[in-house]
């Protein structure tokens, strides 16, 4: 294994590093210490995490003197809700928090993203530290500040912009991982590749394979590249003004996925993303964007990885398009009524469209849920 390796997501005095590499649960103690406030903390984790990990970070974190309390959660995705919330929060203050206490959160991107929105609001804010133990949160969900639960009109409408002061993304945990969650977390690497990074996709057409069998090297250098890549995004648009919807991108049709098939184990987000992405190529190239062996080029390899390429199936029965346009309305990025979409000119060339006309979204979206390959074809002039 190589030494780890640090990244600066540059923020000025919110800024903070991610530290990526092997063993590094051991050294949580030593790591962490220099950017708490105080030399405690409050572990958030999850049943699944707690049985597996949380041995390993306790004795890392008092080697290095941190004392710890922690708090366990449901897993799942059903977790990110108000009820669950509200516990955490009473949990927490019942342990007699400090300003000066951070929480780590340990775990997927549901107690990421959950116990970073209960940093945001405890005490009026408090600092926390994530260790991401999936690969879609150690190359995603940790890095950028977004928290958020979900609520039953969509998928992280209620949240706050709260950066950590720490990411420590151990890729030791990964061997620990379904291969199903291993692949979602895949689609979420496979996206940096696809909005602005050819040679990184081309790299993954590669080596992904090798990702997936367990390559330790081949792990650090995806987790290294996909932060990275988010981190100057991130750096450069906070608070998504701007370049940072680029980050969206096959997020928005995936998003009403979820919410259609009921944020549960039928679909989960990696694999809504990864459809989304499929959909935002093909509806690149049916409006003209881009030219549909690109799209199909992008089908191939999700395919050849085994990710879900079509709606249908994967969400485990047909699904309207009024139902997906509906989830997409509520869409946090919705401007004057109509849906922000990331489409694509070519792989590594993403963009901003906000003028795709409903009916031509519509007409797509009924396409693309009816079985068949309507929706690939590109538009007739």
């Amino acid at each position: 294994m190589s030494e780890p390796r640090r990244l600066r997501v540059a923020l000025d005095r919110r800024g903070y590093d991610i530290v990526i590499g092997g063993g590094l649960l051991d050294q949580a103690g030593a790591l962490m210490r220099p950017a708490l406030r105080a030399p405690r903390a409050v572990i958030v984790t999850d049943e699944h995490v707690v049985k597996l990990h949380l041995p390993r970070l306790a004795a890392g974190l008092a080697a290095g003197g941190v004392a710890y309390e922690s708090v366990v959660l449901p897993a799942g995705e059903a977790t990110k809700d108000f009820a669950h919330f509200a516990k955490l929060c009473q949990d927490i203050l019942a342990l007699g928090i400090e300003r000066s206490t951070a929480l780590v959160a340990f775990g997927g991107g549901v107690i990421g993203d959950i116990t970073g929105f209960a940093a945001a609001t405890l005490l009026r804010g408090i600092d926390y530290v994530q260790v991401p133990t999936t690969l879609l949160s150690q190359v995603d969900s940790s890095v950028g500040g977004k928290t958020a639960i979900d609520t039953p009109q969509g998928k992280n409408l209620v949240g706050a912009f709260h950066q950590p002061v720490l990411v420590l993304a151990d890729i030791d945990m990964l061997a620990t991982l379904p291969r199903r969650e291993l692949l979602s977390g895949y689609a979420e690497v496979v996206k940096y590749g696809l909005i602005r990074d050819r040679g990184f996709y081309e790299w993954l057409e590669a080596k992904g394979p090798a990702l997936l069998a367990g390559d330790a090297a081949v792990r650090q250098e995806t987790v290294l590249r996909s932060c990275a890549a988010k981190a100057a995004i991130v750096a450069a648009d906070e608070r998504e003004s701007g370049e940072r919807a680029l980050l969206n991108f096959g997020h928005t049709f995936g998003h009403a996925l979820e919410t259609a098939s009921g944020f549960g184990q039928v679909l989960l987000h990696g694999e809504a993303v990864a459809i989304g992405m499929q959909l935002a190529f093909d509806l690149s190239a049916r409006l003209g964007f881009c030219r549909p062996e690109v799209a199909a080029r992008v089908r191939r390899h999700l395919a050849a990885m085994g990710l879900p390429t079509e709606i249908a199936p994967a969400a485990g029965g047909a699904l309207s398009a009024a139902t997906l346009l509906a989830h997409m309305r509520k869409d946090k990025k919705v401007k004057d009524g109509r849906v922000t979409l990331i489409l694509a000119r070519d792989i590594g060339d993403a963009f901003i469209c906000g003028d795709v006309a409903p009916p031509q979204l519509e007409s797509f979206l009924a396409d693309a849920a009816a079985p068949g390959p309507s929706a690939r074809q590109p538009a007739h002039p």
